[in-house]
């Protein structure tokens, strides 16, 4: 998405712990209207990044605004924050709590329990309107929850972590949920380990590894700067089309070659490989995922701990 205007912008913040560097000079432009993900593996700052940005902590150094505010807290009601640590009353009415969190971002009470029902209803849950949230499954309260953080109308919602502990039908329903969000205009802004979700749903995203900003923009300009990769089977074992392919190019134990898309483009390859009679059997050119993109910009250590911390 172009858009010259920004919802959430840090500039070189950081923030020690301890006496340690959590926050080691973060920048990022999170465009209006935008699904922009924020990827790390746990303790790479993402959360801290988070709240400074939100106010709830300060920068030790560095700016941020938020919805065009360097007073981040002035603008909390337009906001919509899920943070990593849930917590609902439970003897409280699925009702109740959407209408309880909303009046925590300036929406009357009684508004709040007007609007509940329907956003329950509408995601399947207005059988539990009135029943306790000790009595919800774990993905019903998650998705209670996330209702009121929605319930306020807000123009930026930020999601810290939102798909962790769900199953795959409720991760689901959650990615049609910010969808469904973006597409009324609104900013959304949600945290990860897990890249795949970020594929799916992201125009842009910022890497953080080990408190620092490895790439941040469009998840297209990440896996662009991997060629694609060309996968290929042939009848004849060899000939004079293998000199088409790129030096080292070797068939793996299932006889296919596995090589990076040469520069000169496939037509190239694919004359040399007629006119050399290679009797190709299967030919396929694959772009890198953002999961390979990943590892080229972060390196595979951060890979590693992103899957680890699944």
């Amino acid at each position: 998405m172009t858009n010259s205007r920004f919802a959430a912008q840090a500039d070189r913040l950081i923030k020690y712990f301890d006496g340690k560097r959590a926050v080691d000079g973060v920048s990022l432009s999170v465009p209006e209207g935008s699904i922009f993900g924020i990827l790390g593996p746990n303790g790479a700052g993402k959360t801290t990044t988070i709240r400074m940005m939100l106010g709830i902590i300060d920068p030790d150094e560095g700016h941020r605004t938020l919805l065009g505010s360097d007073r981040p807290l002035s603008v909390a009601h337009d906001v919509g924050y899920l943070p990593e640590e849930r917590g609902l009353y439970p003897a409280m009415t699925a009702k109740e709590a959407i209408a309880f969190m909303g009046a925590l971002r300036n929406l009357p009470l009684a508004e709040g329990r007007r609007r509940a029902p329907e956003l329950l209803a509408r995601h399947g849950l207005e059988e539990w309107v009135d029943k306790p949230i000790r009595s919800l499954s774990k993905g019903m309260a998650q998705t209670v929850q996330l209702l009121g953080t929605i319930v306020h109308d807000p123009k930026l919602i930020v999601l810290d972590e939102p798909f962790s502990g769900l199953d795959a039908i409720n991760q689901g329903k959650l990615e049609e949920m910010i969808r469904a969000q973006a597409a009324r205009g609104t900013t959304v802004i949600f945290s990860t380990h897990v890249i795949a979700h970020a594929e799916r749903l992201c125009e842009q995203v910022a890497i953080i590894a080990k408190g620092k900003v490895a790439f941040s923009g469009a998840v297209d300009e990440a896996r662009g700067r991997l060629r694609p990769v060309v996968h290929l089977k042939t009848r004849a074992a060899d000939g004079p089309w293998q000199s088409a392919l790129p030096p080292g190019a070797k068939p793996n134990g299932g006889g296919e070659y596995v090589f990076e898309l040469p520069e000169s483009g496939p037509e190239p390859l694919l004359k040399a490989l007629i006119d050399g009679d290679a009797g190709i059997e299967t030919l396929s050119i694959e772009r890198p995922g953002l999961h390979d993109a990943f590892v080229a910009i972060a390196g595979q250590a951060a890979a590693d701990e992103m899957e680890q911390g699944r």
